[in-house]
Formats: structure tokens, C-alpha cells, sequence
């Protein structure tokens, strides 16, 4: 199930806030909660939610374990190993498979297993890590509740894809919430947003995207930027849409989720775009791996290893791919020479550093769209051959809107325009909630009307 789905939006969500605020007292709130995230899950493929109950049961009595110190550090090394494994075996077995098979030959390669890759369980696995650590480093409390910590591990807003969720962020929320109106407006707010940012804006551009970016072989340089103009808008308002969606049913449901964007596409520097893009994966791997590993407190060659490190896992954690892999050794290349002096030497020019980081983005943006590595290389050369023939394909005027759209409001240009005219408080206030309103009607029409309705990040 989706958020962008008629189903979600009319039935499941309704129903499930109905039988919510219907209910006294966060206990039997958080039994109507953690049944709706367990249909939620099991709504694509029943099973899978198997693999999530046991990933509860298996954190919650290591969290028991933890709590008890004469065992030292076995019971967070198995746990996180439980959990990793996991991962290993639903996700990325037939990465492995393939490439062990590359060392055989003939009949002694080894069959992929080919298993069915469970939705979204790279999040809730870093989720329950997070747990682990965070009870070990005493920065939380073991939740001594079963049904609250599955609650933690499965809860349906941001179970499929993010924001990554820290135990110790919403601990206090997940035994006492506070409801009030003005949370529940900003949260429906933020929810129609994020709606608005997926449907109206990441579906045109990447439909288009896919046609030319999937299509044939033979396209020239002007189609090959536009198809990835198309994709760099597509991927950041598809996942910025679905975490303004999850942050703002979690304000609904009393919680508080921290963001997971801020304007990525507005930065100079790569370093300053992974301060702004997915910030709850790179925080994640910054606070749980970077800094464990020593951070940048054990001279130049180990900071540079471990900054090459993270961003080899940021790769593998989006996907079972080598592209996935280049993709992230790429972001951490210029990661590195920026460290190493890069930023020093470009010019003290903001368009020309803006210029830079978005080239070095879009060209990675390549690596992650196309699986195949020769083909995303091919793709690549293409945007660089200066092939200048006409454009050679067709792009309608709802796509070729969504695209400027998407470019403008990359920006955070009309908050600050919103700032500057607060005399109009109440004025704008109206035109807000009636844009918002027709913004939801718009969905509701595309929705209904459209078979074309991906979310990226389901995927990982």
C-alpha cells in the first residue's frame, strides 16, 4: 500500500484515525496503531510480515539482555548480527550468489535463490540497530513493553521509507502523546505537501525520465540532459514527498519525526548536500559506523578510509547493484578531495560552486537510475558528447510544467517571500488552505485517473 493510493487515502487512513481517536489512552491508541502498520505492511505481501515479527521479537529480548550488564557486549554484537543477516538474506543473496558465481564455472555455479525482496526493510533494520546502540550507549531505556517496541519497528508512516526514526527521538512519545489541533492541521498540511510533491511533481517528471533514461539506446546529448533534469527532479520530490507525508502523520498521531530535507539542490559542496539530503541515513551512519570506526580523530589516512568506508555502505544500502556501489564511492570521492583541499582552490563564486555540486549530483544521479553499469557509462558519455541534434523525444506540457515547477520550488525562495509579507497574515492564511485544497483535489484526480505511481525508495 502507498500513500498516494485511493485505497490509503479514503479507506485505510480514515478508518484507522476513526478507530485511533475513538479509543481512550495511548495504550489501546498504540494496539490500534501497531494493527494498522502490521495491515499496512501486509498489504503488498502478507508473509513479509513475518520477517518484521521476528525482527521485534529478536530486539526486544536482546533489549532485555542489554539491560543486564554482566553480559558485556555479547547480546549487541548478536543482535546486530541477527539483524544483519537478515538483511543479508532478504536483500542481498542474489548480489552475492552472482558474484561468488563469477569465480566458478560451468556446472559448479550456484543457483540465485531469487527471494522476494521484503518492502522497506533496510529501514526498520537500521531502526532496531539504532535501538541496540542507543540501549547499550545508555542513551535510552529498555522498552520493557513488547507491543511498544514492535510499534517502534513497524509504525506505518514511516515504515517503507523513512525518515529513519532514532528510539531514544520518540521513546517518551511511544508511552504518552500529546493531541491537540493546531498538531493535527500542520500535520494534514505537511501531508497534503508531501502528496502534492509526489503526484503533481516527481510522477510527470519521472515518467519522463523513464522514457528517456529506459528507452532505447540512441538518444543524443540535449534528450539525455533533459532526461536527467527529469530524474534529479523526480527523485528528490518522490522521497522529500513521501517523508513530508510520513512527518506529517506522525504530528497527526501525536509524533514528532525529525527532517529528512533541506533544500539538498541549494548547496555549494557535497559535503554540504549530505547535510541536507536523507539526513537521517547519513546522521545514522555518521553517529553508528563513521564515528565507531574513529571518525577524523585518528589522523588524515583513517579519516579518509573511513569517509570512503561509509559512503561504500551508503551505496550498498540503497541497493544490491554495483552502480548503487559506484554511485556512493562517487559521492565519496568528492567528499574526500573537498577535505583534502578542493573547496580551497575553487573559485570564491557561489553560482560557479552551486554549478559544481549539482554536476557532480546529477552525473552520480545516473548510476543509481540505471542498473547496468555499462549502460548508466554509456548514458553518461552521451551527456558529454555534444551530440546537439534536435530533441528526440515527446514531452507534454504537464510534464514540461512540472519540471519548472520542480526547478522553482527546489528553493526555499517563497518562505522567505512568506516571511517578508507577515502584515498579510490572514490573507495568506486563506490562500494557503484554499491552495492546499485545490492541491488535494488535483491529487485525488491524477490518482484516480493515472496507472503510473512508483515510489523509489520502496524499493530499498
Amino acid at each position: 500500500m502507498v500513500f498516494s493510493s485511493i485505497v490509503f487515502l479514503f479507506f485505510f487512513l480514515p478508518l484507522t484515525l476513526l478507530l485511533y481517536f475513538l479509543l481512550p489512552g495511548t495504550k489501546f491508541r498504540n494496539v490500534v496503531l501497531l494493527l494498522a502498520s502490521l495491515v499496512f505492511y501486509a498489504w503488498g505481501e502478507p508473509v513479509f510480515v513475518l520477517v518484521m515479527l521476528f525482527s521485534c521479537v529478536v530486539n526486544y529480548v536482546t533489549g532485555l539482555f542489554l539491560e543486564n550488564r554482566r553480559y558485556g557486549k555479547t547480546p549487541l554484537i548478536i543482535g546486530v548480527v541477527i539483524n544483519l543477516i537478515i538483511l543479508i538474506i532478504a536483500k542481498y543473496s542474489d548480489f552475492i550468489v552472482q558474484n561468488f558465481n563469477l569465480l566458478l564455472s560451468g556446472d559448479n555455479k550456484i543457483d540465485q535463490p531469487n527471494l522476494p525482496l521484503p518492502i522497506g526493510i533496510s529501514f526498520f533494520t537500521f531502526q532496531a540497530i539504532s535501538y541496540l546502540v542507543d540501549i547499550w550507549r545508555k542513551d535510552a531505556h529498555v522498552q520493557k513493553n513488547p507491543l511498544r517496541l514492535s510499534l517502534f519497528i513497524s509504525l506505518f508512516p514511516q515504515l517503507i521509507a523513512g525518515p529513519i526514526v532514532r528510539y531514544h527521538h520518540i521513546a517518551t512519545e511511544l508511552n504518552r502523546r500529546v493531541h491537540h489541533f493546531a498538531l493535527f492541521r500542520n500535520g494534514t498540511e505537511r501531508f497534503i505537501t508531501g502528496l502534492s510533491k509526489k503526484v503533481l511533481l516527481a510522477n510527470p517528471a519521472g515518467q519522463l525520465a523513464d522514457n528517456i533514461m529506459m528507452g532505447e539506446a540512441g538518444i543524443n546529448t540535449p534528450t539525455a540532459w533533459i532526461g536527467l533534469i527529469a530524474y534529479t527532479l523526480q527523485i528528490y520530490y518522490d522521497f522529500s514527498g513521501y517523508s513530508d507525508m510520513a512527518i506529517g502523520l506522525g504530528k497527526i498521531f501525536g509524533f514528532n519525526f525529525h527532517e529528512n530535507f533541506n533544500y539538498p539542490y541549494k548547496s555549494k559542496s557535497i559535503q554540504e548536500f549530505w547535510r541536507r539530503w536523507h539526513i537521517s541515513l547519513s546522521t545514522w551512519f555518521r553517529d553508528y559506523v563513521y564515528i565507531p570506526l574513529g571518525g577524523n580523530r585518528k589522523g588524515t589516512g583513517r579519516t579518509y578510509f573511513n569517509l570512503i568506508t561509509i559512503f561504500f555502505l551508503t551505496g550498498l544500502w540503497h541497493g544490491a547493484s554495483w552502480s548503487f556501489v559506484f554511485w556512493g564511492l562517487f559521492h565519496g570521492f568528492f567528499m574526500l578531495i573537498e577535505r583534502v583541499g578542493l573547496k580551497k582552490h575553487l573559485p570564491k563564486i557561489p553560482v560557479f560552486n552551486h554549478i559544481y555540486t549539482m554536476l557532480v549530483v546529477m552525473v552520480a544521479w545516473v548510476f543509481f537510475k540505471i542498473e547496468s553499469f555499462s549502460e548508466a557509462l554509456q548514458y553518461t558519455i552521451t551527456l558529454f558528447e555534444m551530440d546537439l541534434s534536435s530533441i528526440t523525444v515527446n514531452v507534454t506540457s504537464w510534464q514540461i510544467t512540472a519540471i519548472i515547477a520542480g526547478v522553482l520550488f527546489s528553493f526555499n525562495w517563497w518562505s522567505s517571500l512568506l516571511r517578508d509579507n507577515h502584515r498579510y497574515t490572514r490573507s495568506l492564511s486563506t490562500l494557503k488552505y484554499t491552495v492546499l485544497l485545490i492541491l488535494f483535489v488535483l491529487c485525488c484526480l491524477e490518482i484516480a485517473t493515472s496507472t503510473y505511481n512508483p515510489f523509489i525508495y520502496y524499493r530499498f
